[in-house]
């Protein structure tokens, strides 16, 4: 074949596949079939075909800004509509915005009420931030559609994009003023006045568009989400009524579940999330969400049930699913099988926190030494896990009273992740419990230093010297700081009333101690407040108080050293 009838073919080739091109844009949704332009009898000449051949070069050669010049170029010695709109999009693709505007204006001069090239020029205006350029021509797409509806929602997401929300707002409630009855403007105008942070007007332009069309989904949709957060009631109500006349729409039920779930109206929404299950037999993430719900509610067996329709048809990630069958394993105290299930979750998010479970299991059935090297094994992905690696190691020691073996591990943890503060802070009370209390001073300063706002570690160190009698006006200042950061930390509310106990005002020392005996019935509240009854003379009220805090707490360390010390 010659290279001008090569050359020729290839012409040929972008030309029909522009017009299929154009064809298929004015076949979508929300614009009517333009009639077609008339073309103009274009010579197929030797300097059109060499303009032709020298931008399909450039472009095999990776130079669009030269390609984009030459079909340009092209278009307006043409006058074809076919070669400005391909210019325009190669130029708008590789970001020449010179050029795209250039070609996208003169696609419009040679199709002026071409909808399509109006919607291009507009979409490159706004990306461009033009929104005074984009006016008149978005004014005009309007006016010309015989489907106004579609053309708002095809220019909706365009400006809603758009970063100044206000102007994009003032934008589109411009638009929209001409035509008040059509239902997806006021949907439109509702999203971008939400999104500029107009919340009362989003919802009542979104109640005008449910208005307008009841029976549309999006607007419903748009009703319950923006009802969702200061009036979830309202939103499940209106979805409610809504699935009553339109019992099948899949996206607003779906919904409708999810809301029930954060209202934590499990029942209800597993019987919407079923329903749903019922219609979608081979959706795995719908019979995935039912056996979390069942798990939830405590229906072991059913859960474990419509978990493993999720894991039969394959289509859900297995390793999110036997994650929550070993949870569920466990939650049956079936312990053998939890350890199977979680040891098949080789990948992905779940896989650090399946070992985890793991080491805990195994631990719990007696083999430390194993569930320690388990942990050992588990390779951390960041800072966090290789914390929590520590943290789980250190429980689990402490749990066996092997505090040196914990302590041990902290230090070591500390080493590889210097001055880190939930380490450090562990790490000294650790120390203190292996009778190192200056050690367990010595970082707990550190910790304040590096962390001034860290409130444990004030309380932590202040109801340390409380607690040995020692050094109290300075202990108290440590308990109060700590309190100044966190008021209504139930711990601290202990500390500041064992603190006034120390230094004799037993008045404000029962005020704090009641206060945090309300919270938390803890033991060791039970402890100090019943402490602070008997120096009132009130001791069968404190031997009421050690009893029956003895009884709900049996072996409690605390209660029986105070119990031993007055009731000998």
């Amino acid at each position: 074949m010659s290279n001008l009838k090569r050359c020729t073919a290839i012409f040929a080739l972008l030309l029909v596949s522009c017009a299929h091109a154009s064809q298929q844009d004015t076949e979508k949704p929300g614009f009517e079939v333009e009639k077609q332009v008339e073309l103009p009898k274009q010579e197929l000449t030797q300097q059109v075909l060499y303009e032709y051949l020298l931008g399909e070069m450039a472009l095999q050669r990776d130079q669009p800004d030269l390609a984009a010049q030459l079909y340009l170029n092209l278009a307006n010695s043409t006058r074809d509509p076919r070669l400005a709109r391909y210019a325009a999009h190669l130029a708008f693709e590789t970001r020449q915005m010179d050029k795209a505007m250039s070609a996208f204006n003169l696609w419009l001069e040679i199709e002026p009420n071409s909808p399509l090239a109006k919607q291009a020029l507009v979409t490159l205006l706004i990306s461009g931030g033009k929104l005074d350029e984009a006016r008149p021509h978005l004014v005009s797409l309007l006016a010309a559609a015989t489907d106004v509806g579609n053309i708002f929602m095809r220019i909706s997401p365009m400006i809603a994009s758009y970063p100044d929300k206000n102007a994009a707002f003032d934008l589109l409630r411009e638009l929209t003023l001409p035509y008040p009855r059509v239902a997806e403007a006021r949907w439109a105008l509702a999203q971008v006045a939400e999104a500029a942070g107009k919340h009362e007007l989003a919802l009542e332009e979104a109640q005008q568009a449910y208005a307008l069309r009841p029976e549309w989904d999006s607007a419903v949709l748009l009703n319950a989400q923006l009802l969702q957060g200061a009036a979830p009631k309202q939103a499940l109500a209106l979805l409610k009524k809504y699935l009553e006349s339109y019992p099948d729409t899949k996206e607003v039920r779906l919904f409708y579940a999810r809301v029930l779930m954060e209202q934590k109206q499990n029942r209800e929404a597993r019987a919407e999330f079923q329903r749903l299950l019922n219609a979608y037999p081979d959706n795995a993430d719908l019979a995935f969400a039912v056996g979390l719900l069942s798990l939830d509610i405590g229906e072991l067996d059913r859960g474990e049930k419509e978990l493993q329709q999720a894991l039969t048809n394959r289509k859900k990630d297995e390793d999110v699913v036997y994650y929550y069958l070993g949870q569920l394993s466990e939650a049956k105290k079936h312990d053998e099988e939890a350890m199977q299930n979680y040891s098949k979750v080789k990948d992905g998010d779940y896989n650090f926190s399946s070992r985890i479970r793991m080491a805990f299991l195994t631990n719990k059935l007696g083999k430390l030494d194993e569930a320690r090297q388990l942990l050992h094994k588990t390779v951390a992905k960041n800072n966090q896990q290789r914390i929590q690696l520590v943290m789980v190691e250190v429980q689990i020691l402490r749990d066996a009273q092997q505090f040196e073996a914990a302590y041990q591990v902290l230090m070591l943890g500390l080493e590889k992740l210097p001055n880190q503060p939930d380490l450090m802070y562990e790490a000294a009370m650790l120390a203190e419990k292996a009778g190192k209390p200056d050690a367990f001073e010595q970082m707990m300063l550190k910790l304040i230093e590096i962390e001034p706002g860290y409130a444990q570690a004030y309380n932590a160190l202040g109801y340390g010297l409380l607690e040995r009698n020692e050094r109290i006006p300075e202990a108290m200042k440590l308990v109060e700081k700590a309190y100044q950061l966190a008021p209504d930390d139930i711990g601290i509310i202990d500390s500041m009333g064992f603190g006034y106990y120390r230094l004799g005002d037993l008045s404000k020392s029962l005020e704090f101690l009641r206060r945090a005996y309300a919270a938390n019935p803890d033991p060791e509240i039970a402890a100090h407040l019943g402490e602070v009854l008997w120096a009132q003379g009130e001791k069968e009220q404190a031997k009421k108080m050690w009893s029956d805090a003895l009884k709900a707490h049996p072996g409690n360390n605390a209660l029986q050293v105070v119990i031993k010390k007055f009731t000998p």
